[in-house]
């Protein structure tokens, strides 16, 4: 610590002196880590494939119209239309569609058990996928 401008002098002269002699050392020259980056399928509007369809809709009607109709029912993002859900199923089960038809589940007000409460139970949007007669979707 230079105190009135005493021993600042001397710092100095060290300093240029250390600063030589790692200047000196060969640099090795790395070459830019090339990272593997995660392709998302994604289509015209931007929207991730991924994320169109939520889940399978499990229901008696459901099941009954895969074993008969070759029809499978899937519960999809409320923004999806019926583009994205037959892109999304091409791509995720190797199938290509007949065709989709999309309905929208409305919400339901709910009486819940504590205190007899009303609630609500959230809606969304499904999806009946008509597939040809060969072609199957292994739902586990």
């Amino acid at each position: 610590m230079a105190l009135f401008g005493f021993k600042k002098k001397e710092e100095e002269k060290k300093e240029p002196a250390k600063k030589a002699e790692v200047k000196a050392a060969p640099k090795k020259e790395e070459k830019p880590k090339v990272e593997a980056k995660k392709i998302v399928p994604t289509i015209s509007s931007g929207k991730d494939l991924s994320r169109v369809l939520i889940q399978p809709r499990v229901t008696e009607k459901a099941t009954v119209k895969q074993t008969t109709e070759n029809v499978y029912v899937f519960n999809v993002d409320p923004r999806a239309n019926k583009k994205d859900v037959s892109d999304a199923v091409a791509h995720l089960f190797k199938v290509t569609p007949v065709k989709v038809n999309i309905a929208k589940v409305p919400s339901k007000k709910v009486s819940t058990r504590i205190r007899g409460r009303s609630g609500v139970k959230s809606g969304g949007k499904k999806a009946y996928v008509y597939l040809k007669e060969g072609d199957s979707i292994s739902i586990v």
